[in-house]
């Protein structure tokens, strides 16, 4: 998953509650978005879903099948994917995905510059954002636009999935611990990450685009929650994301989350003192939280809970050295 994996969201608070705008909802097309033609091909779809790509065919491939499979009937949505310079090249991706989606350059290197070409290019009244690498359940956009009904933003579920389910690797019972913690997101922090995320168009266009080079997800949040918009969580609106296998996966994915959520931090005022001070809370950090892999039900005996504890230990000391690395770079 592209979005930013469970940082240091801590500086947004939640919104004000505020009941969901049901005009929003209600307002008539763009006129600058929507063809002139009535016939059914051309007549605009309810909901975008919009897929940011980047070297991942296997994945794109399969989330797109899956998308095939919803409840919602197939005239109501639209698939937006937008390669975001995989080597396979854009035309290699259009043969993937044949008739099933439309296919958009997005140039600028970033998951959130993609996701903006893809919404650029779309046509839906609502958008429905998931990874390449997510699996939607077959009634995803069906709920998540009932869900949508009664809100203005809406986050849902993401299950972690095990390779091997019987033989999960430590750095997979690690993941199935603390990864993907949307409701926690949405609930106290107010925001969604952005591989489980509606939102009406109208909306989308007034918080403004992803921006790039931070956490992407987390600062639409922010910039959502500043305009006075409110965050749900529908725990019945699901993907399932596969856990990182192997110790190298799992610091791709921390290497990218540190480098977005210290550039983040260096904006606010005395930002370099705060991240030297966050990087001692990270390094700290696993003789408290070993106590939530002990107690977890997610993890079924004592031999995946000791080696998610030693993953644990590991990767937030490898986290100390990276935050001081970035600080001492730049």
């Amino acid at each position: 998953m592209t979005h930013s994996p469970g940082g240091d969201y801590s500086q947004f608070s939640a919104p004000a509650d505020r009941p969901a705008s049901r005009d929003v909802m209600a307002n008539e097309p763009r006129t600058d978005r929507v063809k002139k033609s009535a016939s059914p091909e051309n007549r605009r779809p309810l909901v975008s879903v919009i897929i940011p790509h980047y070297n991942d065919l296997a994945n794109l491939e399969r989330c797109i099948r899956l998308l095939e499979a919803q409840t919602l009937p197939r005239s109501q949505f639209e698939i937006m994917v937008a390669d975001n310079n995989s080597r396979c090249g854009v035309k290699e991706v259009e043969r993937l995905c044949g008739g099933l989606a439309r296919v958009v350059p997005a140039p600028v290197q970033g998951a959130g510059a993609a996701r903006n070409a893809a919404v650029e290019a779309s046509r839906g009244r609502y958008l429905a954002f998931i990874d390449s690498d997510c699996r939607p359940s077959s009634t995803w956009l069906e709920h998540g636009l009932a869900a949508l009904s009664a809100a203005q933003i809406v986050g849902g579920q993401v299950d972690v999935d095990y390779e091997d389910p019987a033989h999960p690797t430590g750095v997979e019972a690690f993941e199935k611990v603390f990864a993907f913690k949307f409701k926690r997101y949405i609930e106290q922090l107010g925001f969604s990450g952005s591989g489980n995320m509606f939102v009406s168009r109208e909306i989308f266009d007034r918080v403004g685009g992803f921006r790039g080079q931070v956490a992407e997800d987390a600062d639409w949040g922010r910039r959502a929650v500043a305009a006075n918009y409110r965050f749900r969580y529908a725990a019945d609106v699901v993907v399932s994301h596969p856990a990182r296998r192997n110790w190298n996966e799992l610091t791709q994915k921390w290497r990218k989350a540190s480098s977005e959520a210290f550039a983040a931090t260096i904006e606010k005022p005395n930002g370099r003192a705060l991240w030297f001070l966050r990087s001692f809370a990270v390094l700290g950090s696993p003789f408290v939280h070993w106590v939530a892999i002990a107690r977890s039900n997610k993890l079924q005996n004592m031999e995946q809970r000791l080696k998610a504890i030693g993953v644990l230990f590991r990767i937030r000391f490898w986290r100390f050295i990276e935050c001081n690395r970035l600080l001492l770079r730049r």
